[in-house]
């Protein structure tokens, strides 16, 4: 790996369309940084800087896919951007960042997804210093959109195979088996005859929850990282950018899918606190059903990923994860798919 201080820069790579694309990207951020520090007296406001911006993943690498209006599902791989500042209390997206991913979304000029993750320089050095793969991979793959001179990430260091065994094990014990725990207690509430919307609501949350964990799992085990964010739509993006037959997983070909993912989406808030969101059983039907797939898929890229880092280390001992999906639903998936799941 060259020196990081020297990361690449160029966008030669892109279409000028999307290199004006990021370049209007980059003055959004700033604008809506600067206003959502105001005029506040903490100190982590009046010195607070974005140090870095830094495009990574597919539009960073080359392997982009950009199939909108072409193709019936219009694929696009997002904008994944690492912002860099000085404060963690800069970190907060609801404070710092959410307007500007609001007005980026909207802004005419830029028609590619973003996702944006952020952190605090004294975060990503020590992720680095702990060998983490995804910052580690960040750095050799991503290019600097922008940088303020003096504000260097430290050279990662390696991390042994038996201590990315024992991670990456243990993230995944833990975050799948809440995540299944979850679609079970999602079962029980899908259960319960009584009709009343609340208990839709409480199993779509708790969907949620199992979504957003299985997801995590994934992350967690492949690259010991997921960002903190609730955002299913956000941890999905990641997640299909690394394997794309996590792309067949939510099918949007007609409006009935689209809403019921964009439903499950909103349930972490508004399934608690608003009374006038609804969803039907119909909807939580299919979004658990596609639920089991994301396990079953989950399971089969975990148990690959930790059979690879066992090889590795030599001696540790590898447990299967006891999730399957029935003989029906994986027959089907893999009719349509061409996929082959566990069952």
């Amino acid at each position: 790996m060259p020196p990081l201080n020297f990361m690449k820069t160029s966008l030669d790579h892109l279409p000028e369309k999307k290199q004006r694309e990021l370049a209007r990207i980059q003055e959004i951020l700033f604008e809506e940084f600067d206003l959502a520090k105001g005029n506040s007296q903490k100190v982590y406001n009046q010195k607070g800087r974005i140090l870095k911006i830094v495009l990574f993943g597919s539009y960073a690498r080359g392997d982009w896919v950009d199939e909108a209006g072409k193709t019936a599902k219009g694929y696009q791989s997002d904008f994944d951007l690492l912002i860099v500042v000085n404060y963690a209390q800069l970190t907060d997206m609801a404070t710092y960042w959410y307007k500007a991913e609001d007005r980026i979304i909207r802004d005419r000029a830029v028609k590619t997804p973003i996702g944006l993750i952020v952190h605090s320089l004294g975060e990503v050095n020590d992720k680095l210093a702990l060998g983490q793969y995804f910052f580690t991979d960040i750095i050799r793959d991503g290019i600097a959109l922008y940088e303020l001179a003096g504000h260097r990430f430290v050279d990662p260091k390696p991390l042994k195979p038996k201590e990315a065994y024992k991670a990456a094990k243990e993230y995944c014990e833990d975050w799948y088996g809440s995540a299944m725990r979850r679609l079970e207690i999602f079962q029980i509430e899908m259960d319960k005859e009584t009709g009343e919307n609340q208990w839709l609501k409480d199993a779509a949350f708790t969907l949620h929850q199992c979504v957003e964990r299985l997801y995590g799992a994934y992350l967690l085990t492949t690259t010991l990282y997921s960002p903190s964010t609730h955002n299913i739509r956000r941890l999905r993006s990641l997640v299909e950018a690394k394997d794309e037959r996590f792309r067949e997983i939510w099918p949007d070909e007609d409006r009935f899918q689209r809403r019921s993912f964009e439903l499950l989406k909103e349930a972490y808030v508004k399934a608690r606190y608003s009374k006038h969101y609804k969803i039907t059983e119909e909807e939580l039907y299919w979004l658990g059903e596609r639920a089991e797939l994301l396990a079953a898929l989950v399971k089969q890229a975990c148990e690959k990923r930790l059979k690879k880092l066992k090889a590795k280390a030599g001696k540790y001992g590898l447990a299967p994860l006891q999730w399957t999906v029935s003989k029906d639903l994986a027959d089907r998936f893999s009719k349509s798919t061409g996929l082959m799941l566990p069952r």
